[in-house]
């Protein structure tokens, strides 16, 4: 019948617009899927390769490529993907992109030739349904890979991704749009263009996103390694040990992460944990710009701005000479009464006296370098001398050592007296209150407990807590290993040399004995070799000495394996 409708066609119409409405709600869930995706991911690298491999699907474009806008005016080659060709650069693939930057201006004017720059300089989505038959651009570019590949570039696709601050931050250019049913190239539809330009909305946020994060991130990291700086130009006695603590913290913590046996064998890192205990590491003597230089700094037992040690030299000669005058003129009045074998005997007790002078200066100065641990011999001796009488320039007579002096001098270990200890002892207590009063966000809420952990004891003997083991977290225990292995190793301390591995791990093995540190992360120490990783980056050649593990303190107790 003239002029009516064929049944079948309407139906086919019916069922042809169903079919399109059901894929454009599929592409419209994966685009609120994808959204939530690229909000979730870190990696910069992952995230942009996401964006393309997204809008790739949704448009179902078997080519892309995302561009990002440099600081330069410049539109950077990021990611490239085209499937039929297996061709895949930039991103997680390791394969750099060969190809030069787009120039968004060439001299002072926009270009606009280059259709992912007109869409980077106007804001503009372009959809092009051919690219070698469209006029207004130059596909110079594209046809040359055609021609290098085989490949042939049609239907495209540029949109700008814009972020919320309304600044243009990349480009997402699709390639070659195929027919859901036969594979066949077409244009771009309108609902592909929505779709893409909202994914380039989203991929847009995210990165940005994201990449303020990681300023954040870097800002606060700077922040911590000018604190790190600043001590270290106040004392560069402690700057060294700012940055190795967190490194050798990082690899102590890592081998337990690997740990496949034992008691630690359920602890596992994130990358979350990673970066906290990262972030604890680099803060954990922040306290110390508070403590005073000439104590962090005391290299002997006299030193404060200056080493007092002169002092006493000063007032040997002052002894030596008085003894002198005395000596003369006892002998010359001997010699005018013709005693002369008294006058003789007076100069040889001069002499004596003079030499004895001269071994107790000597011993004072080997006690002033605080080496080795002091006798109760020595220190009487030093009691001793501090009773010899002088008199100073204006004639008043005086104890050889003050008490400030005889205090110092007779410091069984060390140089430190126990009123500076203390006062060493309370960065611990500043770094503790400065971070606690930080406003940490949730990824960074641990970083207080690891980083003001690391002087406390297994027995709950250390400071300034007191905590035992079970109050502490393995993070903050394995900062504690790593502080004292580090002191123990360190070859820039003032007031003693780097000891050697085998030297350090002794002493590290009687303190896991004694209950001073975790006896499993000892044996991770150990056995997974984490102090030689260590020391081949930053010990001398001289102290990496041969190691014999069986012979270290608490090794052999145990029995488990890593």
């Amino acid at each position: 019948m003239s002029g009516s409708v064929d049944r079948t066609q309407i139906l086919g119409s019916f069922e042809d617009a169903d079919s399109i409405a059901e894929d454009l709600g599929e592409r419209l869930e994966q685009l609120n899927s994808i959204g939530a995706a690229l909000s979730a991911e870190r990696d910069i690298n992952r995230l942009l390769e996401n964006i393309l491999v997204a809008a790739k699907t949704i448009t179902r474009a078997d080519g892309g490529t995302l561009y990002r806008v440099t600081d330069d005016g410049m539109l950077r080659f990021e990611i490239m993907r085209t499937t039929s060709l297996k061709y895949y650069l930039g991103g997680t693939t390791g394969t750099p992109i060969p190809f030069y930057p787009i120039q968004l201006y060439k001299d002072g004017e926009p270009n606009h030739t280059m259709v992912a720059a007109y869409a980077a300089l106007t804001g503009k989505t372009v959809s092009i349904a051919d690219a070698y038959t469209a006029e207004g651009f130059d596909f110079t570019g594209t046809r040359a890979f055609d021609a290098k590949t085989g490949y042939r570039s049609k239907s495209f696709l540029t949109v700008p991704m814009k972020n919320h601050d309304h600044e243009i931050i990349g480009v997402l250019q699709l390639i070659n749009c195929k027919h859901a049913l036969t594979g066949e190239i077409i244009p771009f539809s309108s609902s592909d263009q929505r779709l893409a330009e909202s994914l380039a909305s989203q991929a847009a946020i995210a990165l940005t996103n994201r990449m303020l994060i990681i300023q954040l991130e870097q800002l606060f990291e700077s922040f911590i390694n000018v604190m790190n700086t600043a001590i270290d130009e106040k004392s560069p006695y402690t700057g060294g040990h700012c940055q190795r603590v967190p490194t050798l913290t990082m690899l102590l913590a890592e081998a337990v992460n690997e740990t496949a046996e034992g008691p630690l064998k359920n602890f596992q890192l994130t990358e979350k944990d990673r970066y906290e205990l990262k972030i604890a590491g680099l803060m954990h003597d922040c306290g110390k710009v508070t403590t005073p230089v000439h104590v962090v700094d005391k290299a002997t037992k006299l030193e404060t701005i200056y080493d007092r040690i002169h002092l006493l030299d000063t007032r040997f000669e002052v002894l030596k000479r008085d003894a002198e005058i005395e000596m003369l003129r006892r002998r010359n009045t001997l010699l005018e009464t013709g005693d002369k074998i008294d006058a003789v005997e007076e100069e040889a007790r001069f002499r004596d006296l003079v030499r004895r002078y001269d071994e107790d200066r000597s011993f004072l100065r080997a006690c002033n370098i605080g080496g080795e641990r002091m006798r109760d011999a020595d220190i009487e001796r030093v009691q001793r001398i501090a009773q010899y009488r002088w008199r100073d320039a204006a004639g008043h007579e005086a104890s050889f050592l003050t008490e400030d002096e005889l205090n110092n001098l007779t410091i069984r270990a060390g140089t430190l007296t126990e009123q500076e200890r203390k006062i060493i002892n309370h960065h611990i207590v500043a770094t503790i209150k400065m971070l606690e009063t930080l406003p940490w966000p949730k990824h960074l809420t641990n970083v207080p407990e690891y980083a003001g952990g690391h002087h406390e004891r297994m027995d709950g003997k250390g400071y300034p807590r007191g905590l035992t083991r079970d109050q502490m977290s393995v993070q903050a225990r394995c900062m504690g290993i790593a502080d004292i292995f580090e002191a123990l190793t360190a070859k820039d301390r003032p007031y003693k040399k780097g000891k050697t591995l085998s030297e350090s791990l002794q002493i590290l093995g009687r303190l896991r004995e004694n209950g001073h540190v975790d006896p499993d992360l000892f044996d991770v120490f150990v056995r997974r070799k984490v102090y030689l990783k260590y020391a081949e980056t930053y010990l001398d050649r001289e102290q990496i000495d041969e190691v014999d593990e069986a012979k270290i303190p608490g090794n052999a107790a145990s029995a488990w394996r890593v």
